[in-house]
């Protein structure tokens, strides 16, 4: 169960009223998590559960997947699973940065200053949950190639205003609909479960946080202020969803690597479980005037559109 503190005084006519991020202090105040008292962390790791819904496997719905048995497919999404775990904890660690870097002059008094805080307290709680629970799952330290590393950190310190939020909601939005799949699914591994309902919960509202400054920052913005921040955030967008699944996934499983590769490139059903994921996030990026078309390019080689 979600631990309880103390209500924060709100001060105003009513929550509605309230600026976003004090809304989100109370929040964050009435439904948090501690992921070390959460998870199950101590019963041993039973391999008769999947570690992500078989659906959302890069395989799921090829021939290889016809041609595997339960285990080794169960195998697979525990592998794969632990894998977007891993792309996780480097992109959160890129957006703690950014976000300390954006209110580090910022008036600590404020409710935006608190909650950037209170953001970030919760992200290095995620990222601890996922490193533990890629162990658990057997799963050795997945990371992005090494260009993609090196990218992160340029981008970490260059992307400000409304490129870094809404990078940090692309990331957020396509994770949070593979995980409340999963959450829900008996067939996976119950303490991938909580992880899965710890992360939804709460990085809900920083889905809020993100959408609601990238609307701020982009007020009165000029037409080559939103196309170059436009491509920026596809790109980063491309390299985020591109890295989730890494392919040494499929080794580590026991499969035939090559194989595997070339089946789940050219695996329409996954291709078309990320685009249904993105759906919401690009009626956003479009009201907000970044889908263009050289955008457009980036999100549809991501097959995110």
């Amino acid at each position: 169960m979600a631990s309880s503190t103390a209500r924060p005084a709100i001060h105003g006519d009513g929550p509605e009223e309230q600026p976003v991020a004090r809304r989100l202090l109370h929040s964050a105040a009435v439904l948090s998590y501690d992921p070390a008292v959460e998870v199950d962390w101590d019963t041993p790791l039973d391999k008769d559960f999947h570690g992500a819904s078989p659906e959302w496997s890069t395989l799921y719905g090829t021939a290889y997947w016809e041609e595997l048995t339960e285990g080794q497919r169960k195998e697979l999404t525990r592998q794969e699973a632990a894998s977007v775990a891993s792309t996780g904890i480097w992109f959160e660690m890129i957006l703690q940065q950014m976000v300390l870097r954006d209110i580090y002059a910022k008036d600590p008094t404020g409710a935006e200053f608190q909650w950037a805080l209170t953001e970030i307290a919760e992200e290095c709680r995620h990222s601890i949950m996922f490193a533990r629970g890629a162990q658990k799952l057997g799963a050795p330290a997945y990371r992005p190639r090494r260009a993609v590393m090196e990218l992160g950190r340029v981008f970490k310190t260059l992307a400000f205003g409304e490129a870094a939020y809404a990078a940090i909601l692309v990331a957020e939005e396509v994770l949070d609909v593979m995980q409340r799949d999963w959450m829900r699914d008996e067939r996976v591994a119950p303490f991938v479960r909580t992880i899965n309902n710890i992360h939804v919960v709460e990085e809900s509202r920083h889905m809020k946080f993100a959408r609601d400054e990238t609307r701020k920052r982009l007020r009165g913005a000029g037409r080559v202020r939103r196309q170059v921040n436009a491509l920026v955030v596809a790109g980063a967008s491309y390299f985020i969803v591109t890295s989730m699944v890494n392919k040494a996934v499929y080794a580590q499983a026991g499969l035939d690597s090559a194989r595997a590769l070339a089946e789940a490139r050219a695996n329409e059903h996954h291709k078309a479980m990320l685009r249904s994921s993105c759906s919401g996030l690009m009626d956003f990026l479009a009201s907000a005037g970044l889908l263009t078309r050289p955008a457009l390019a980036f999100y549809q080689r991501a097959h995110l559109i």
